[in-house]
């Protein structure tokens, strides 16, 4: 019979890799009203980022229970405030390319608590996942630094 091996990590380690999960759940629910709403040209983009986050949550959350720690899967207040002004900017103007500047700014948001669970004392094959889903972010923030 095979047991569950738990990774251990300290408090500073588990908070990191928890708050990295909040932020991507928190950006992934303003994505999810963006792609509802976005207009046609500007949906493809909507769709990269919120499939990114989608794909970052999950794997966050299973590097959380692989911990012994249980994943908010709502995450914080911001993600309802980010449903809120995607739907709000929805009414009042449109949702596309010109939203660019605000996705970058939230973006930077999930960048930092990314960098700060790399800092912290994660076991290497957790840290690497952690600097792949980094990259991976970076990596489609320039590839749309065009836009907008």
């Amino acid at each position: 019979m095979q047991t569950e091996t738990t990774i251990t990590l300290d408090d500073d380690a588990r908070d990191a890799l928890a708050t990295a999960h909040t932020r991507t759940v928190d950006v992934l629910a303003g994505h999810e009203k963006m792609v509802e709403k976005a207009e046609a040209p500007f949906r493809p983009t909507a769709i990269r980022f919120r499939d990114l986050h989608r794909r970052h949550a999950r794997s966050l959350a299973a590097l959380l229970l692989g911990a012994g720690c249980d994943p908010d899967e709502d995450g914080s207040f911001m993600a309802h405030v980010n449903r809120l002004v995607v739907g709000t900017r929805a009414l009042l103007d449109e949702i596309d390319k010109n939203t660019m500047d605000q996705i970058r700014s939230g973006e930077e948001t999930v960048i930092k608590a990314f960098e700060a669970a790399e800092k912290a004392d994660l076991p290497v094959p957790l840290r690497q996942e952690v600097t792949r889903m980094r990259q991976e972010l970076q990596a489609l923030l320039a590839d749309t630094g065009h836009i907008g």
